[in-house]
């Protein structure tokens, strides 16, 4: 008898709540960090910085790397297929992936030419610094999941065993991304990359061969939404779909990614 799956339940659920877990650690310890950057020395503290935080996000990604290699061998024993398979976990960013991610969220640190600065740029050396701050929260999560989320994609694609994969997204996920959980597993074993987001919780749910996959409420009720308000309406489906969630959805979008 085939085994079913879905983007919802315990085993998707307690996979978000993992993952968010380690979020919460990752953005405590980048907190922690500011602590390197001084205001007066600016061009020489600001390397170890960039070296403490290369540090944090590759530990944290190794720990992201291992918890989607455990969630995909439940997955798969549950599933009940046949054989066995190890897999093969993801690396964590390389340094220049981390740096460049990380020179994005603090380039308006740096003190301008009034004439040429933004906004941004002409504010107190505080106020940059903490806005460089939480940019560098929101881009050391996205690393750090996002190779939590290669592991299990690369599962999928390498496991004769795996046939497909289903996005699953959070209750107050951003319309983005209800948008594509509620395609349901119609990535199949070879789709390209993950869509995501700073600040992005979705997962990945592999699909067995013989298994039968049910989406969530949820994402049935986003599915509904999208055909009825969005569909056929080229070029501004999403921003129909976000309209529908607002005015229709139970779980109302976040205020923000």
């Amino acid at each position: 008898m085939a085994t079913a799956v879905s983007d919802g339940g315990r085993d998707a659920d307690r996979y978000r709540a993992a993952q968010l877990g380690l979020t919460r650690l990752l953005v405590r310890d980048v907190r922690g960090l500011r602590r390197l950057i001084l205001p007066a020395r600016l061009r020489a503290s600001m390397p170890d910085w960039f070296t403490a935080m290369q540090a944090v996000v590759d530990q944290y990604a190794q720990t992201s790397a291992a918890l989607g290699a455990e969630f995909y061998d439940a997955q798969r024993e549950a599933a009940r297929v046949a054989g066995t398979f190890t897999v093969p976990v993801a690396d964590p960013p390389t340094p220049e992936q981390t740096e460049v991610s990380l020179r994005w969220a603090a380039k308006d640190v740096w003190d301008r030419d009034p004439d040429a600065a933004t906004g941004a740029q002409l504010q107190p050396v505080e106020v940059r610094l903490g806005q460089a701050e939480k940019k560098a929260e929101a881009v050391a999560q996205k690393l750090v999941a996002d190779t939590g989320r290669a592991t299990v994609l690369g599962a999928v694609r390498r496991d004769a065993q795996a046939t497909a994969w289903a996005r699953s997204a959070a209750l107050g996920a951003c319309a983005f991304c209800k948008l594509l959980a509620a395609r349901g597993s119609v990535y199949a074993q070879d789709t390209a990359g993950f869509r995501a987001h700073d600040g992005c919780h979705c997962g990945v749910i592999p699909v067995f061969r013989g298994q039968k996959f049910e989406p969530s409420p949820q994402a049935s009720e986003w599915a509904r939404l999208y055909e009825e308000y969005a569909a056929g309406h080229s070029g501004s489906q999403l921003a129909r779909f976000r309209r529908a969630l607002t005015e229709h959805d139970s779980n109302p979008l976040p205020g923000s990614f």
